[in-house]
């Protein structure tokens, strides 16, 4: 049984619509695309999630020569600081202690390969030693002229107790000399102590490396304390004790004694100083001094603390300063303020002392002038 119910019912739709049959067609197309591109999407988003994919170890074997070395060469800048480190050359050494007399002797034997220096291609190789327990006793050898490979066959020796063994470190710098100019550092070795059995000799080569920043130079510290009765316009000055001091003798020690002075608007005004201690570099003083400072000056004074090593035959060495006042920083100035916050309280503090010099620098200092504020 056949029927045309439906086409005749689709004609009599689509004669209704009015539109001519070509338009329609195209319209139909239109939409049949879209619903396509529709259910595409649909299809990309359900199915397209990647599933986690299990760790894998990446090998490196299909990769070609070209990519590889592209992965794992270095930059330019790191290949030539690398070929500077090598070529800085070899120091050799050798290293005795004795324990009966405390003394440990550096032989500085040879060197090789040293880095040139000079526009000739060679260089002027000496070398400096020091321990940086004791950076003021510091030798040198002789200077070798326009020659990498250097042999100086001498040897130094230190006065090292052997209870400060383990907390030194052996320094050997090599630099290239210059007369008109200064000296380049070719290279060092940094050898901590504690690192070396020096119950044997020992004789060995080691790389020289790029030198290191120079250390600052451990002067000691001294504890003091500060009280001040604004009433009375009395100053106390308590000098306490002193450690790890800077040795200063030939025989590892010093004669250490400390100096207070009193400095207003930056001229010289009063000074005091604690007896000698012999021999040592943790002396205990507990010595104090009472200077009279009117409250309407306390602002601009300041007070000196130094250190000295006690010479009979020579002057005098200062081995390290602070100062304290308004015009103080860091532990200075809260040491400072404490004392002007708590009127009638002494109150002690430890201080790491300083470069005599870079003090000075900061005191800046006029000519000394009587005053007619005067010691009473």
């Amino acid at each position: 049984i056949t029927t045309t119910a439906w086409p005749g019912f689709l004609d009599s739709w689509l004669s209704r619509i009015p539109l001519p049959k070509w338009a329609l067609i195209a319209v139909a197309v239109a939409g049949a695309i879209l619903l396509l591109l529709f259910l595409i999407c649909i299809i990309r988003c359900c199915c397209g999630k990647k599933k986690p994919k299990k760790k894998e170890r990446i090998s490196l074997c299909p990769i070609s020569n070209s990519t590889t070395a592209s992965l794992v060469q270095p930059e330019m800048e790191d290949l030539e600081r690398g070929v500077e480190q090598m070529r800085r050359g070899k120091l050799q050494y050798s290293l005795e202690y004795n324990f009966r007399t405390q003394e440990l002797k550096v032989g500085v034997k040879q060197a090789v390969e040293l880095k040139a220096m000079d526009s000739g291609g060679t260089s002027d190789p000496y070398v400096t030693v020091y321990l940086t327990s004791d950076m003021k006793k510091r030798y040198e050898t002789k200077v070798y002229r326009k020659t990498l490979n250097p042999i100086f066959n001498e040897s130094f020796t230190f006065q090292v107790p052997q209870a400060e063994v383990p907390e030194s470190t052996l320094v050997m710098q090599i630099y290239d000399f210059n007369r008109f100019a200064k000296h380049d550092i070719i290279g060092e070795i940094r050898l901590p102590l504690a690192s070396v059995n020096l119950q044997h000799v020992i004789e060995q080569w080691s790389e020289l490396a790029a030198a290191s920043k120079v250390e600052e130079e451990q002067l000691g510290e001294i504890c003091f304390s500060l009280r001040y009765v604004p009433s009375t316009g009395k100053l106390t000055v308590l000098i306490l004790e002193a450690r790890k001091l800077k040795r200063m003798d030939s025989h590892g020690l010093s004669d250490p004694f400390v100096k207070v002075h009193l400095i207003l608007n930056r001229k010289k005004w009063k000074k005091k100083k604690t007896s000698v201690k012999k021999n040592t570099l943790s002396p205990y003083f507990n010595e104090v001094f009472i200077f009279e400072v009117p409250f309407s000056q306390i602002q601009n004074v300041d007070v000196v603390i130094s250190v000295w090593d006690h010479n009979k035959v020579t002057k005098n060495e200062p081995i390290g300063k602070l100062f304290l006042g308004c015009r103080a920083t860091g532990n200075q100035l809260r040491h400072w303020s404490d004392m002007l916050s708590n009127p009638r309280r002494p109150l002690a503090q430890w201080h790491i002392l300083q470069p005599p010099d870079v003090v000075d620098k900061a005191l800046g200092l006029k000519s000394h002038l009587k005053l007619p504020l005067a010691s009473r």
